[in-house]
């Protein structure tokens, strides 16, 4: 698998990273067996993947841990974060960050991240939090500071903007798809400028595999004006990411993310091995072609109301 510099790090993991939340939570969130869930840490890493992305809301901690077992430290990338939305303390902060140190079983975490941080809370997170982050950082305990937002209901980049205007965050996860390009512009070009990593979530949502929650966003954009009403209800209205190289829509829409300038690191989360297999054979093939993306770009250029899920 190809690897990518993660923005001014001096890390370089590979293009896909496996995420362990999500609406899967490694197949957590359904119930699967533990032992299923580690598999497909192990596969991953077998893949290609090196890239692990965790948060102590996922409670996938421990099981990530069991998955890297035997796997040379130095060869992998491993984010976490601490959870945002009741405002914890900065004690609190520290406490999360030695507790995910454990859970992990390593003695420094790779990107700790604060998680979902909305616009509103984005100052605290700044004025409060940010300064146990770089005390973490300057014991050795965290390497560089990232930041993750709340793309459900911050899909218009509000709070990356905010935080795109402070000298401090190393990495940022941000939601981007075929549905909803914003970050284009209003993240992509500020963070590539500025040497910041990135980490794509929402790449696959719902909708991609869901035909009935496809329509009803569609049809929710073409209310807002966003979206030219002949496309929504043509029943063909996908098949130039199929002739422009795709197996199927979810195939396309992890390749979009793929090539896109700015994007660095793609997540993919699933429970399922077999699953994993085709999401990594998707981001392991090449561009789609010319036309496709540019007609996918012209499609949505004025989305910026959904996430996908």
């Amino acid at each position: 698998m190809d690897t990518v510099e993660l923005g001014k790090t001096g890390l370089r993991p590979s293009v896909m990273g496996l995420g362990a939340g999500g609406p899967s939570r490694l197949g957590q969130s359904y119930e699967a067996p533990r032992e299923q869930s580690v598999e497909v840490v192990r596969e991953a890493l077998e893949l290609g993947v090196t890239l692990i992305d965790t948060a102590e809301a996922y409670r996938t901690e421990e099981i990530v841990r069991e998955g890297i077992q035997g796997t040379p430290r130095e060869t992998l990338v491993l984010c976490t974060k601490k959870s945002t939305w009741k405002e914890p303390e900065p004690a609190e902060v520290r406490q999360g960050c030695e507790d995910s140190l454990r859970q992990l079983g390593v003695e420094a975490i790779d990107v700790y991240q604060m998680h979902g941080v909305s616009p509103e809370r984005y100052p605290y997170v700044r004025d409060e939090l940010v300064p146990v982050m770089l005390e973490l950082r300057d014991e050795g305990k965290i390497r560089f500071l990232g930041i993750t937002e709340a793309f459900e209901s911050d899909t218009g980049h509000e709070m990356l903007q905010m935080a795109l205007e402070d000298d401090v965050w190393d990495v940022m996860m941000v939601g981007f798809n075929l549905l909803n390009q914003t970050a284009r512009e209003r993240v992509f070009a500020e963070t590539m400028h500025r040497g910041i990593g990135t980490l794509i979530m929402f790449a696959v949502r719902r909708a991609f595999s869901n035909p009935d929650r496809m329509r009803e966003i569609l049809n929710e954009l073409v209310e807002k004006g966003q979206l030219d009403p002949e496309f929504a209800e043509a029943e063909d209205r996908f098949q130039f990411l199929l002739d422009g190289g795709a197996e199927d829509l979810a195939d396309a829409a992890y390749r979009f993310c793929r090539y896109e300038p700015g994007a660095d690191v793609v997540l993919s989360g699933t429970g399922k091995v077999e699953h994993l297999r085709r999401n990594v054979e998707s981001l392991n093939r090449p561009p789609l072609s010319e036309a496709a993306v540019a007609r996918a770009r012209e499609i949505f250029a004025k989305v910026d109301s959904v996430s996908g899920s």
